[in-house]
């Protein structure tokens, strides 16, 4: 267990350095922000290297924590790269990077390994299975997704190695973090990758927007979130104005300190700031039904451009300063704030010929603090200096600078990296699998009765744990569910040793909290393309961990597919978003569960199905296919597939499989995996 005690940390967003001035001024105790490369908001400014050291520098000189986003999947080719900025970010003294892929998780740990991690919440952790996991990979802080209840969140609190943090107020996902492929797949922007062109705030089905949710605003709970014991409290907004960012941040503060809620005034403020037609608290208080969807309206715009602050400078931090200046001596400057000291040293004095150095001289030109985040009076200069002595004033002017450098900027020590990837013929050898998913028992009944030949053919079939035993007597592999609560284990667990009783022999597992949990119960497990596989290292990293076979992350090219290896979805529509929300029951009824379908504005339908405990997943308008593509897929050394049926019936998986089987092209449109 690790449970705070004390007040949790307030955590608040930067996009820029004058949102860090105003987080810093509204009481903010840690601030995270994105640098250029790999953070999942690529189209924030974010910060450059330079930007990045005044900001940690600033940060500190006011007893403030900074994170920095790290939290992108990871191709190949970037491995290098990311670790050698990890490294930087090191050395400039950031307190913790925020990831999410477990090749540079791992990489970190081997070759940065004082530097903190926070497990993003892009690794879809929503289980105390999800959070001992992310500890034993070297996370010593897990962001937990979104769309836990207040009683989930107690239970990681108490039963998780990491501290916990949780989203406090601003916008909501609709679908799992980490688990949405919807821009990727329809419009080439991973969202994995920091580019989400967000498909969730447009309308579907005539002009309605039933994916838009309302921010997230948990000001009215703050006594609870406080007691759970949670580390970090986190406010979304980094691509949010400097006035927003101050008037939440301060709101929070004070609701903090005060152990309080908000009083209606303060929600208002709040609602101001930025509001999609108000707030939501439904996942925190697991009232999900309706009420959670809101868009951002011309009132609630003009709302928040009535909000105008003023400009954010920074704040200088007052030193005092002890010098000392003697003839054949080399000259000294300490800095302290009270908390701390540096001391540096510059070129000795010499004798005087004519205008020797002065008292009031050296003082006035030392407290010229100029473009620092420092304020050094004259009268707080403590001297020492001898009599008829001289230095140049560049030479003074060079002990101030580096006194302040110094002062300011917490320099890490660390070698150089030699990093040498994973070599690819360490996995040589691996089963030539064919495998099936089918998300319906009445898929796979239909599938058995119409082309048993061709279901044969399978190396492993998964089927939901909910099946019936006399389907599994057919199939020897279960798929777990993507999304399995701490209060939701117990039942799924029992179910689970029922089957492998039965002699089930293999889980498809989607989240690195199954993992340990299927091989507990005596499962081989194989890896879902959930677990968003995207370079050599996150499969040896999975490897390690007890996964026997991977499928692939299907926004790689073949030629990245090829550098991994492992098994590619061959066909299937492809799950773009898994809702904690009955999207089907609030706009269609329960009436048309699995049989509804979200209709864009060019007409393409995203069909929508019923996951375990009445979540949803919406899936792709058309299939991936690339059965008729075999000569190809096997140039590739691609010689693992892997098939998915959602929501076909009987004639289309007969159809699919036959196809398949016959390497012959489909008869509707497909979408195909890219060539580069």
């Amino acid at each position: 267990m690790f449970r705070k005690d004390s007040l949790p940390e307030l955590l608040a967003p930067a996009g820029d350095m004058e949102c860090l001035y105003a987080a810093v001024a509204a009481g903010a105790d840690a601030i995270y922000v994105g640098g250029k490369r790999f953070g999942a908001r690529a189209f924030a400014k974010n910060f450059d290297i330079e930007e990045l050291a005044s900001a940690v520098a600033y940060c500190h000189l006011h007893g403030v924590k900074l994170y920095v986003t790290l939290n992108t999947l990871i191709e190949d080719r970037e491995m290098a790269d990311a670790l050698k900025y990890a490294a930087e970010l090191y050395r400039i003294g950031v307190d913790a990077l925020i990831v999410c892929d477990l090749g540079v998780i791992s990489q970190i740990r081997r070759h940065v390994p004082d530097l903190e991690l926070h497990g993003s919440t892009q690794m879809s952790v929503h289980s105390t299975p999800g959070c001992r996991e992310a500890g034993c990979l070297g996370v010593t802080r897990v962001v937990l997704a979104r769309e836990l209840s207040l009683r989930d969140i107690k239970s990681a609190v108490e039963n998780s190695p990491c501290e916990i943090e949780v989203f406090l107020h601003g916008a909501l996902c609709v679908c799992y973090s980490g688990q949405c492929l919807f821009s990727s797949m329809v419009g080439g922007r991973s969202g994995n990758r920091g580019e989400c062109a967000q498909p969730c705030r447009l309308p579907y089905n005539n002009g309605k927007y039933p994916l838009s949710l309302k921010d997230l605003s948990l000001a009215d709970h703050i006594p609870e979130l406080i007691e759970s014991g949670v580390a970090s409290l986190k406010i979304e907004g980094r691509m949010k104005s400097p006035d927003y960012v101050y008037t939440v941040v301060s709101i929070y503060r004070r609701l903090l300190d005060e152990g309080r809620v908000a009083t209606r005034a303060e929600n208002d403020q709040l609602r101001r700031a930025f509001s999609r037609g108000g707030f939501t608290d439904g996942y925190f208080t697991g009232n999900t039904a309706k009420g959670m969807t809101g868009i951002r309206s011309e009132s609630d715009k003009q709302d928040s451009r009535s909000l105008v602050i003023g400009s954010f400078e920074p704040r200088r931090v007052s030193v005092s300063a002890s010098v000392s200046l003697h003839l054949g001596q080399l000259s000294q400057m300490t800095l302290t704030d009270g908390r701390r000291s540096v001391t540096v040293y510059g070129t000795a004095p010499v004798k005087a010929e004519n205008a020797p150095l002065t008292p009031d001289g050296v003082r006035a030109r030392l407290s010229k603090m100029g473009n620092t985040f420092l304020s050094l009076s004259p009268q707080d200069i403590e001297l020492s200096l001898d009599d008829n002595i001289n230095l140049p004033p560049s030479a003074l002017n060079a002990l101030r600078r580096e006194a302040a450098e110094a002062f300011q900027f917490e320099r890490r020590q660390l070698d150089e990296l030699s990093y040498t990837p994973s070599d690819k013929s360490d996995f040589d050898g691996e089963p030539r699998l064919f495998t099936a998913q089918f998300m319906t028992e009445e898929g796979f009944i239909e599938a058995a009765h119409r082309v048993k030949g061709h279901t044969s053919a399978f190396d492993v079939i998964f089927l939901p744990h909910t099946a019936s035993v006399a389907s599994f007597r057919r199939a020897g592999g279960v798929y777990l569910p993507p999304v399995v609560f701490d209060s939701q284990l117990e039942g799924l667990i029992s179910e689970l040793q029922k089957l492998r009783e039965l002699g089930v022999m293999y889980a498809l597992v989607g989240n690195i909290g199954q993992i340990s949990l299927a091989r507990a119960i005596g499962f081989k497990v194989f890896g879902d393309f959930r677990l968003n596989v995207t370079n050599l290292e996150s499969k040896r990293a999975y490897r390690e961990m007890g996964v026997e076979h991977l499928i692939l992350s299907p926004e790689l090219t073949l030629p990245k597919a090829r550098d991994i290896g492992g098994g590619i979805i061959t066909y299937g529509r492809i799950p773009l978003m898994i809702t904690e929300r009955c999207f089907i029951s609030e706009n269609f009824g329960c009436e048309k569960c699995n049989k509804a379908a979200l209709t864009d504005r060019k007409g393409e339908k995203f069909p929508m199905m019923r996951e375990w405990e009445h979540r949803n997943i919406i899936l792709n308008s058309i299939p991936t296919y690339m059965g008729d593509r075999r000569e190809e897929l096997k140039s590739y050394g691609l010689h693992s597939k892997h098939i998915i049926f959602t929501n076909e019936g009987g004639a289309e998986i007969a159809s699919v499989l036959r196809a398949h089987h016959e390497g012959a092209p489909l008869t509707v449109r497909v979408r195909r995996v890219g060539r580069r």
